[in-house]
């Protein structure tokens, strides 16, 4: 049986991978492409690593030892790792086993150089490449010398870097196995790495050669810097040449050494041009072959190009897929919805049922084409000023495409709707009875979407859900309700616009629109504060939420004294917000009312932070500092010329807001109410299919589509690897960062401020909340791990209305996304709280517990200590 250790590369195929690993299926495909010179070389199997392994008793131990250890403990993973490739090292090779090696390297010669390469099973896959994790050794001679370097092998499965990695991205050390190629060695004029796709912008139409002299290791170790070619459409379009001080030789008796280069060579090229266009040719042949973009290894002899290893490139962003090969522009939901996160399949198919517009995924997240809009000039004009209003990174990067003149279509305006000469549209009058009649309209739908559903089951309910999806999207349509949610908004910018131009004053409607009625999320976090109200006076319910670990600790806090009124409280404040969560936009994301547990810190540091009262304390205060800014400012405007004429504009404008203000956020509310009523009656069917064995798990269908359920509760049958395959897919979705702007091509743009108003040093975003102040930063990326003290600014990637809870108790707030009229900015400054959101890497440039300072008026923020 000594067949199954050792297969030839020409043998194999990416089917194999259980057997010879990533890089060895990755081999064994290249050899079989047309064109495609890999070195010849054989793979040591996975049985061969598992009947080494299996000859230790001890590595069980040890693997027992390492499972249990936490992630974040370095120093026992590198001890525990350390020891057990020890242990593998200390392994004889079995005599059949080595039989076997040795009889595959007489085929070449004994003494013939080979290179020796670690190939795990978990490894140059599409989701994880773990490039660099396992070990390689190169110019290795006689078979001694190989069965060692194969031990070798076998033991950096169990590097340090490669166990954290693993852990990094949920891969458990005992699923992976290793194999180990042995290809005979090339002894390259020049060698280097080629990216079908530039890893740095991802676009897919510019690949990048990276070159040096002699062996590839002297840039893989960073020895030297590279020359770079770029090249598009068979032409390099860019170079950068290095000077090249040293490169790695191999020596002959095995083994390799650097080597000074002559100075006369240093600076120049390891490639010619032509060289850099036929091996982006090469290149483009195997990125079709994998389907997707590759990380190379190349060596150049003489003339020819070998390939030693190709390796998917697992960092960029998707693209999203596209009927034709036209050009495409797509602007990231996420960051208007403030949810950058990935979401499951059935989250994203849900969310583009409901939608306006037609939305398009990619890494999990949601994208808008707005191609059309940018080619007309009308309505470019039109969405550059939405968006730059919103978030002036997107604006900035559609100019940044926009630059390219080749790139966006250019098309007529097209004609006007509607009769010629038509009027425009009666603005909505300001009268609060508006906002009222929307929300018992709201209302009312919902009521009757919850009596229609009770009763729906299995397909019938799939079949009426379409009809409620209709009737959800002519809610949001209503063009009353989007005349209201507009009129506050541009009541806003029309009070900053004209409060700086008349009275030099930036940002005046932040004081303005405090503590404006109907605001249904501001309430949300003022109601909580009531919630501790209840709670506060109760020593036993404190200690007893301090003890909660699950979420089902409702019923046993009715036990404790004074526990009825706290539970009651509670139910109460979920009976009313327990639709929403973070990440609510995604339906597969749990609800608060699905885990209350999540609030009980929040209500905690409520309980500690304030005195009783604060609620309407806080909302009265507001009320007071809204009235004397209403008359400070009609004042001042009456003391300049035509002052009366302007005193009267700005008295309506402050009137308007106030009354539609509040009401920016309650179609969000009716969104996620909605939600929860669907998911409510899909879960129901999920929890049938589990019970009937037809899922393993009712949350299976979070990776299936809307309609993929359809399918499964109609044929009572579902294909459990697509269920794997999704859950793999989205977690390697979660390490990826969506950009704001992405084209067709790849390129991914996050667009910049462009200022120099602000000291050096400082951390640059947008102003949405005016005012400063400073304090000890909070990096809180998860609400459930709250833990603020007054004073304390909050810092986070995103803020959805779900966050709200944690305004009330700190004096700023930064975030990596978000605009002037996103959810986190509304409530801050309802809240009055400094704001500035947009900040790029925000949650990784600022340290928890560093002092720092928030300019919300001018948009930057200083790092104090």
């Amino acid at each position: 049986m000594t067949e199954q250790y050792v297969l030839d590369l020409r043998e194999i195929d990416e089917s194999q991978v259980a057997v010879v690993g990533g890089k060895g299926a990755h081999l064994g495909s290249l050899s079989r492409i047309d064109g495609i010179r890999v070195p010849a070389g054989f793979c040591v199997t996975t049985d061969a690593y598992r009947r080494v392994v299996a000859q230790s008793p001890s590595l069980d131990a040890q693997l027992d030892r390492l499972s249990r250890v936490s992630p974040d403990d370095q120093e026992a993973i590198r001890t525990l790792s350390a020891e057990i490739r020890r242990t593998v090292e200390e392994i004889a090779v079995p005599d059949d086993l080595a039989g076997a090696i040795t009889r595959a390297l007489a085929r070449s010669g004994e003494r013939t150089a080979y290179a020796v390469r670690s190939s795990a099973t978990a490894e140059d896959l599409p989701t994880a490449s773990f490039a660099g994790q396992q070990d390689t050794y190169l110019n290795v001679v006689g078979p001694a010398a190989i069965l060692r370097h194969v031990s070798r092998c076998w033991a950096s499965l169990f590097t340090e870097r490669a166990v954290t990695y693993r852990r990094r991205n949920g891969i458990d050390d005992r699923t992976v196995r290793m194999a180990v190629v042995v290809q005979q060695m090339v002894f390259p004029d020049a060698s280097g790495i080629l990216f079908t796709t530039d890893p740095v912008s991802g676009d897919r139409t510019v690949a990048t050669v990276d070159a040096g002299f002699g062996l590839g290791e002297a840039l893989v170790s960073g020895l030297v810097n590279p020359d770079v070619f770029k090249v598009r459409h068979g032409e390099v379009v860019a170079r950068t040449i290095s000077a090249k001080q040293r490169e790695v030789h191999a020596l002959p008796a095995g083994g390799t050494r650097e080597v000074s280069i002559d100075s006369q060579r240093q600076e120049q090229p390891a490639l010619t041009d032509a060289h850099a266009v036929r091996l982006v040719e090469l290149g483009r042949r195997i990125e079709a072959h994998f389907g997707r973009p590759q990380d190379i290894e190349w060596c150049l002899v003489e003339d020819d190009f070998h390939i030693v290893q190709s390796r998917p490139i697992t960092t960029l962003f998707p693209v999203p897929e596209s009927a034709d090969d036209e050009n495409h522009v797509y602007v990231s939901v996420g960051h208007q919805q403030m949810m950058t996160d990935p979401m499951r399949p059935l989250g994203l198919s849900m969310w583009q049922q409901t939608a306006i517009v037609r939305m398009h995924e990619a890494g999990g997240r949601l994208f808008v084409d707005v191609t059309q809009r940018l080619a007309a000039p009308a309505s470019r004009a039109g969405l550059l000023d939405l968006m730059g209003r919103g978030d002036p990174l997107v604006r900035d990067a559609l100019e940044t495409v926009l630059d390219r003149e080749d790139f966006v279509p250019s098309l007529p305006d097209a004609p006007p709707a509607g009769p010629r000469g038509g009027a425009a549209p009666e603005p909505v009058a300001t009268d609060p009875a508006v906002v009222t009649g929307l929300i018992e309209r709201s209302q009312a739908s919902i009521a009757a979407l919850r009596r229609d559903l009770r009763t729906k089951t299995g397909p019938e309910l799939f079949d009426f859900l379409p009809t409620a999806f209709e009737e959800h999207k002519r809610v949001l349509t209503d063009p009353l309700n989007f005349k209201a949610i507009m009129a506050g908004m541009e009541a806003t910018w029309w009070l900053n616009d004209k409060l700086e131009e008349w009275l030099g004053e930036k940002n005046a409607a932040d004081t303005l629109t405090l503590s404006a009625p109907g605001n249904v999320t501001s309430e949300m976090g003022l109601a909580l504060l009531d919630v501790a109200d209840v709670i506060r006076p109760h020593p036993e319910v404190v200690r007893f939420l301090e003890g909660v670990e699950d979420d089902g600790f409702l019923d046993e806090l009715a036990k404790v004294p004074g526990g009825p009124e706290a539970r009651d409280a509670i139910e109460a404040y979920l009976d009313r917000y327990g639709m929403r969560c973070v990440g609510e936009i995604d339906i597969t994301r749990p609800r608060w009312s699905e885990r209350p547990g999540t609030l009980v810190p929040v209500i905690l540091d409520n309980v500690r932070n304030f005195e009783p009262g604060a609620a309407r304390r806080r909302f009265e205060q507001g009320l007071e500092q809204a009235r004397k800014k209403e008359q400070d400012v009609l004042s001042r405007l009456r003391a300049l010329p035509d002052g009366e004429h302007k005193a009267a504009e700005a008295k309506g404008m402050i009137d308007r807001v106030r009354t539609f203000i509040g009401y920016r956020e309650y179609p969000k509310y009716d969104i996620i109410s909605r939600y929860f009523v669907y998911k409510q009656a899909l879960m129901a069917e999920a929890e049938r299919l589990a019970q009937a064995g037809v899922l393993a798990d009712k949350e299976d269908v979070f990776y299936l589509t809307f309609e993929e359920f359809h399918d499964v509760v109609r044929t009572r049958r579902v294909d459990d690897r697509i269920v794997r395959q999704r859950k793999d897919a989205f977690r390697s979705y979660q390490a990826l960062t969506p950009p704001r702007v992405l084209t067709s091509d790849g390129e991914a743009l996050t667009g910049a401020y462009r200022r120099d108003d602000v000291p050096d040093g400082a951390l640059v975003g947008l102003p949405v909340s005016t005012g400063t102040v400073e304090g000890r930063a909070r990096v809180i990326l998860d609400m459930a791990d709250a833990d603020l003290e007054a004073g304390d600014i909050l810092v986070t990637t995103f803020t959805d209305p779900s966050w709200s809870p944690l305004f009330v108790a700190v004096a700023g707030l930064v975030t990596e996304v978000g605009g002037l009229m996103t959810h986190g900015a509304v409530i801050a400054r309802e809240y009055g709280l400094p704001a500035v959101v947009g900040v790029e890497q925000a949650t990784r440039r600022i340290r928890d517990g560093q002092r720092i300072r928030v300019h919300g008026t001018d948009g930057y923020i200083e790092i104090l200590s």
